[in-house]
C-alpha cells in the first residue's frame, strides 16, 4: 500500500510517498526559515502564502522521486490539525482536491500522531507495543502511553511552554537568531553544562507533567544580573540545555517506574537535539529498555510520518473528502473528524 502524505501544519511544506507504513520512497520538505528570520519567529500569513506557492510542485516532486504516478497511489493522507489554521487549510484543500479527482481514499491525520509513528520509518523493526513516547517539539511536550496504533493517551504534558519554545526564546535572549533551537544546541556543545544551576521543575508526586516557563525566566533574570552579563554564552546555553534534558529524562524515568513499557520512543523536532538523544540512549542502556529515535529528517515536521500514521491507523482515519475541514485545536485523543 502506497500512501501520498501532505504536511503543512506550520511552516514546512512537506510531501512524501511511503510504502506499507515503513519504506519511504520519497520525502520532500521545504522550510521557510529565510522568510521568517527577520521577524524572529513564524508569521502565520507568510507561512500559508508560501504553502500555496510551493505545495503543488512539492506533490509532483514526491511522486516523481518515488517513481509513482498519482493514479498508482493507494491513498492520500493529510495533516488536518493541530497547527496554524491558514497553513492547515492549504494542505487539506489540496488533499481533498486530489482525493476527489482520483477517487482515492483520504485519511485525515492528527499531526501529533504522525510524530508517534516517525520512528517506524526506514526501519526493519517497529517499536513494540505498549511503548512510552516522549514527544517534544516547538509547540508540544508530552509523554504518551501508546497501547496500539489507535489507543494513545497523554500521561504527562507541559503546563506552559513547550521545550522547543523554551529553546527558541532562550536562544533569542542569547542573541542567536532564528530558528533558535539548533543554534543553541550547537553553542551548548562548546560549554560546561554544570556551570550554572538553573532550576528543574518538580511536579507533584505521581504526576509526569512538565513546565519550562520558570526555567526560561530564570535564564532571563540571570542574563540581566552582573554575573550573567559576564557569563560565557556557551556555558549559559549548556546549563540551560542540561536543565531541559534533566527534566525530560526524570519524567520518563518516573513514567516507566509507574507502568512498565516495552520501549521508549523519542520524537518531535527537539528529538534531533544532540544532548537529549545522548541522554535517552544512556537511559536506555542503564534500564535495558530499547529506545527508538528517528533520523533527524524525520524528527522535524515531515509528510512521511503522516503517511505512516495513515497506514497504521487507516481503519480509523478514512473520511469523505467533501466534509473534511482543518482543525487548528485538534485534541490528541481524537482520531477522526
Amino acid at each position: 500500500m502506497r500512501v501520498l502524505g501532505i504536511e503543512t501544519s506550520c511552516d514546512d511544506t512537506a510531501t512524501a510517498v511511503v510504502e506499507s507504513g515503513r519504506r519511504v520512497l520519497s520525502s520532500v520538505s521545504t522550510n521557510q526559515d529565510e522568510f521568517h528570520a527577520k521577524y524572529g519567529g513564524i508569521v502565520p500569513e507568510v507561512a500559508s502564502r508560501q504553502h500555496v506557492a510551493l505545495l503543488s510542485a512539492a506533490v509532483e516532486d514526491a511522486l516523481a522521486r518515488a517513481q509513482t504516478p498519482l493514479e498508482s497511489v493507494d491513498a492520500i493522507a493529510v495533516t488536518y490539525g493541530p497547527g496554524l489554521i491558514g497553513s492547515l487549510v492549504v494542505g487539506v484543500a489540496s488533499a481533498k482536491a486530489l482525493a476527489f479527482a482520483t477517487g482515492k481514499p483520504l485519511h485525515a491525520v492528527n499531526h501529533l500522531h504522525g510524530h508517534v509513528f516517525a520512528p517506524f520509518l526506514d526501519r526493519e523493526e517497529d517499536p513494540p507495543y505498549p511503548f512510552l513516547a516522549l514527544l517534544v517539539s516547538g509547540g508540544h511536550s508530552q509523554l504518551v502511553d501508546v497501547r496500539s496504533a489507535d489507543e494513545m493517551t497523554i500521561v504527562g504534558r507541559t503546563h506552559d511552554d513547550a521545550a522547543g519554545e523554551a529553546y527558541d526564546k532562550t536562544a533569542r535572549l542569547l542573541g542567536l537568531g532564528f530558528p533558535g533551537g539548533p543554534l543553541l544546541d550547537k553553542l551548548a556543545q562548546q560549554g560546561d553544562p554544570q556551570a550554572y544551576a538553573f532550576p528543574r521543575y518538580r511536579p507533584a508526586p505521581g504526576s509526569f507533567d512538565l513546565s519550562f516557563s520558570g526555567l526560561k525566566t530564570a535564564v532571563r533574570y540571570f542574563l540581566e544580573s552582573p554575573e550573567g552579563a559576564e557569563a560565557p554564552p556557551e556555558d549559559v546555553a549548556a546549563s540551560f540545555q542540561a536543565a531541559v534534558v534533566d527534566a525530560l529524562i526524570s519524567r520518563v524515568d518516573a513514567a516507566m517506574q509507574a507502568r512498565p513499557y516495552r520501549a521508549l520512543v523519542l520524537s518531535g523536532g527537539v528529538a534531533a537535539n544532540s544532548a537529549l538523544q545522548r541522554a535517552v540512549r544512556e537511559w536506555s542502556e542503564r534500564n535495558n529498555v530499547p529506545a527508538f529515535i528517528p533520523p533527524p529528517k524525520y524528527c522535524t515536521d515531515n509528510a512521511a510520518m503522516i503517511a505512516a500514521a495513515a497506514y497504521h491507523q487507516r481503519a480509523f482515519t478514512r473520511v469523505d473528502p467533501l466534509t473534511l475541514g482543518a482543525d487548528p485545536n485538534l485534541k490528541f485523543e481524537l482520531l477522526s473528524p
